[in-house]
């Protein structure tokens, strides 16, 4: 596990409108639904860049494939 503490909980917090209250389950969830998110990410970008054949995962890989991911979410 991380020795140190995530800043996911004041995140979610700075970013609501208003107050929100986070129990000690669902910011587990969060974490768990944060971790899988970007594990699927680095998986794609993983892809595109072996289309590429570039051994690297650059920067713009993951750029792409987030652009990408959060166009599928949205629409």
């Amino acid at each position: 596990m991380l020795k140190k503490p995530s800043k996911l909980k004041s995140t979610i917090r700075s970013k609501a409108k208003g107050k929100v209250n986070i129990a000690a389950g669902s910011e587990a969830m969060i974490e768990l639904l944060t971790l899988l998110f970007l594990n699927s990410l680095a998986e794609e970008a993983k892809a595109k860049a072996l289309e590429e054949k570039s051994a690297t995962i650059r920067a713009h890989h993951v750029k792409a494939v987030a652009k990408k991911v959060l166009r599928k979410a949205r629409g």
